[in-house]
């Protein structure tokens, strides 16, 4: 029977590696990406675009070809209505022309957002489109609470011209390709956020309606799983000019192992950040999808950021993905 060589070794990937989500290492500072209760933290219309690509170098040739994760993403974020309440939030006056934008708290506000993922590995391609509803409710002057819910769809495909075949004319093959090859699954999630503009706390989860709603006849073989995410961070001022933020996010899709990647975080006057990040994989074979990352971005002007890094692949995976992965974002505050 013929093989494809994209698709047993993401297949396999898929299960003992990673989750069927994108992995975002710039979640610090776009929680949008992770939890839909962060629609609408901040007071105006918040932008992020980005995109990353993953194990740059691992089946880069002429027999594989490109099997290397690619995605690109846009989430959107804006208040639909301030209500005055007992708590009416402080205004900071800026010392400078840049500094980062706080965060709108103490006050009732709804929020709405978009969602837009483009997301491929090799020879499959996942697609997402989803809306956000939040609502943040006041628990004092500084800190907030927010409860959010996201309903979309996501197409998962299969690319035939994207495979690396062994042989030619099998029947098997033929029939699976013949059959369909694209499937849309209706796409939940919900998320609880707690924030200030010193701290974060956050508990999400996606995909929870799993293949309960489908259309399309696709034999893609894919079972969307549910996921969950608990992100948690805090800044500590350690002069006028430096602040210190350590924060974790940890990832958990059964059976696949849990994923957690523990980050710091320096920023010098509010405009300029850099830190590193150490992903941990609990997988049971090995350190294979371990990475230590990179970090750079700025305020570049009082309607946009920029951010950068770079992971480095540890553990016996760094043989394959020479390349390492980039994640590159811009963020536009539309106030």
């Amino acid at each position: 029977m013929k093989r494809l060589l994209t698709i047993g070794f993401l297949l396999t990937s898929s299960i003992i590696f990673s989750q069927q989500l994108p992995q975002y290492t710039q979640y610090q500072r776009n929680q949008l990406l992770v939890n839909p209760a962060a629609a609408g933290a901040y007071d105006f219309l918040d932008v992020t675009i980005g995109g990353r690509y993953q194990w740059m170098g691992f089946g880069n040739n002429e027999t594989q070809g490109n099997i290397s994760p690619r995605t690109a993403y846009l989430y959107a974020a804006n208040v639909l209505k301030n209500e005055k309440v007992r708590y009416n939030p402080a205004l900071r006056i800026s010392n400078g022309p840049i500094r980062n934008p706080d965060k709108g708290t103490g006050k009732l506000k709804h929020a709405l957002g978009l969602q837009a993922v483009a997301d491929s590995y090799g020879a499959f391609q996942n697609l997402q489109i989803a809306g956000m509803y939040a609502i943040h409710i006041p628990l004092s002057r500084k800190v907030n609470m927010s409860f959010g819910a996201k309903l979309g769809l996501s197409n998962h495909s299969f690319l035939p011209e994207n495979a690396q075949v062994l042989n030619s004319g099998d029947q098997a093959y033929d029939n699976f390709i013949s059959n369909g090859t694209s499937r849309w699954f209706m796409d939940l999630g919900a998320g609880f956020y707690v924030y200030s503009n010193k701290f974060f706390l956050g508990v999400s989860s996606d995909q929870l309606t799993t293949d309960l709603v489908s259309l399309g006849t696709g034999t893609t073989n894919f079972m969307p799983e549910m996921h969950f995410t608990a992100t948690g961070g805090y800044k500590f001022d350690l002069n006028d000019d430096w602040t210190l933020q350590p924060s974790a996010i940890v990832k958990l899709m059964p059976p696949a192992p849990i994923s957690l990647d523990g980050t710091l975080q320096v920023e010098y006057k509010e405009w300029l950040w850099f830190g590193t990040s150490y992903r941990y994989n609990m997988s049971r074979i090995g350190t294979s999808a371990n990475a230590l990352t990179g970090m750079l971005g700025a305020n570049i002007s009082q309607r946009f950021k920029i951010g950068y890094s770079y992971d480095y692949s540890l553990g016996g995976f760094q043989s394959y993905a020479t390349g390492g992965g980039h994640e590159l974002m811009l963020g536009l505050m539309i106030r």
